[in-house]
């Protein structure tokens, strides 16, 4: 019982972790490449915090140069972080994060589509396929000002980069069920510290095919972009990548995947409370629908423990 309540108490603490923190992370990678070129401050954030991560198991004596554990890890790493972050990361230098978290949050439907072996759970499931295109509704509604302009203008301009999003939405399930089914080896933090080191390894060639290294003016970067760069390192990558892999091995990749729907909703309340941004009655009324949706996705996963208990 103690050992239940432990666990049960540590998913907790990883989905408020992941919920919260990566609802933040828009708005100080948006920050950073206001400075940085995208490729260097990818290829920066995930060299150090897969660094650290990999140092650290190692210095507890865990082995970490495993050729099975490289190569599963380097195959969701580049998925996730090279092309689903990486995606992410480009696109904020043109659109707002407002609308990338729109389009972010898709991934769960892709989550479905994809993950074959509980295609019967979940096509089967009311509550969950009900609380998917839910929540995505509730999304739409909490940024529908920003919709309403982007296509009111008419203006296909950012139509490349919304599909660049959408392919790293793709990319981003993909990835984590990648992750899910066959990083079966090692510990969570040795996994998550080669996805990271195996993504920004990959980052490194675009930033000398772009000519990032020579187009950065070091020290004009400011100190606010540093912190946001430092902020991604230590919360976002470390704490936040590390506990969202450890959930794909302890809970179901559609409930895991409801943080696309939260996201936004921390994201809209950090703005309410820290920059003193009002919310119209749309965005109310749109919170209020997302977290219907995850109470509806959580209760399907809810009842179908309570079945396999009985």
């Amino acid at each position: 019982m103690k050992q239940a309540k432990s666990s049960f108490l540590l998913v907790i603490i990883a989905f408020a972790t992941v919920y919260i923190v990566w609802g933040s992370t828009y708005f100080f990678i948006q920050k950073a490449v206001l400075h940085i070129p995208p490729f260097v401050m990818g290829s920066i954030r995930f060299l150090i915090a897969g660094g650290i991560m990999l140092s650290w198991s190692a210095l507890k004596g865990e082995k970490i140069f495993r050729k099975d554990l490289i190569r599963s890890a380097g195959i969701s790493g580049l998925l996730l972080l090279f092309v689903g972050n990486g995606c992410v990361i480009w696109v904020e230098q043109y659109i707002p994060s407002g609308m990338v978290a729109i389009m972010v949050s898709s991934a769960p439907l892709w989550f479905v589509l994809f993950d074959k072996p509980n295609w019967g759970a979940n096509f089967r499931s009311l509550h969950t396929i009900l609380g998917l295109v839910v929540g995505f509704a509730g999304v739409i509604l909490l940024f529908w000002n920003q919709v309403g302009a982007l296509f009111s203008k008419h203006d296909l301009t950012n139509l490349p980069a919304l599909i660049m999003l959408l392919i790293g939405s793709m990319a981003w399930s993909a990835g984590s069920l990648y992750s899910k089914y066959y990083s079966k080896s090692g510990s969570a933090i040795v996994n998550t510290g080669w996805q990271m080191t195996i993504a920004g390894l990959a980052f490194v060639p675009g930033t000398f095919i772009l000519q990032e290294w020579k187009l950065v003016v070091w020290e004009s970067i400011p100190t606010e972009s540093w912190l946001s760069l430092l902020y991604l390192i230590f919360m976002g990558s470390i704490a936040a990548f590390s506990s969202y892999v450890w959930l794909l091995q302890e809970r179901p990749a559609t409930q895991v995947s409801t943080y696309a729907y939260v996201n936004p909703v921390i994201a809209v309340l950090l703005g309410v409370f820290f920059a003193h941004e009002k919310v119209s009655f749309i965005q109310i009324i749109g919170l209020a629908i997302i977290l219907g949706s995850v109470l509806l996705i959580n209760l399907s996963r809810y009842r179908q423990g309570k079945k396999k208990l009985s």
